[in-house]
């Protein structure tokens, strides 16, 4: 099986996130009992969806030669009441919300930018998003030396 991403506990609740050659630090804010050493779990997921958005957005200008010149993607998360959701499936309990802003600059006419927002609905981050997710657990133990 194929690793893709390795997650370790360092010290306190500061997390070291292993992609390829690829390292950082995941970690809470100081009132959530964390270091604040590095994006919380939420802004790393948030900041996935809005880096997908901007290369998306970026390639699909370029294949079309259009004259996309920068993307700035803002993005938050917040938990609802779903009865507070007009056009959710799920009516009971609470849902996350995800508000992405998407800023594009260049001369791009009317229909460009319509289509840019359409195209940002596929970035693959947001289809995985918006898909069934399945997360297959399985834990090991590993024996400390004494």
């Amino acid at each position: 099986m194929p690793v893709g991403v390795i997650v370790r506990s360092k010290q306190n609740l500061q997390q070291e996130i292993i992609a390829g050659k690829h390292r950082w630090v995941a970690d809470e804010p100081l009132e959530s009992g964390g270091d604040d050493q590095g994006p919380n779990p939420y802004d790393m997921l948030l900041g996935a969806l809005g880096a997908c958005t901007s290369m998306t957005l970026l390639l699909y200008a370029k294949h079309k030669q259009w004259p996309l010149e920068d993307v700035q993607v803002e993005l938050t998360h917040e938990r609802i009441h779903a009865e507070d959701c007009q056009d959710c499936v799920t009516k009971e309990g609470s849902i996350s919300r995800i508000t992405r802003n998407i800023t594009v600059s260049g001369l791009l006419n009317g229909e460009q930018i319509a289509q840019l927002k359409d195209v940002a609905m596929r970035c693959p981050v947001h289809k995985t998003l918006m898909s069934e997710i399945q997360v297959v657990d399985t834990i090991f133990h590993s024996a400390l030396n004494p």
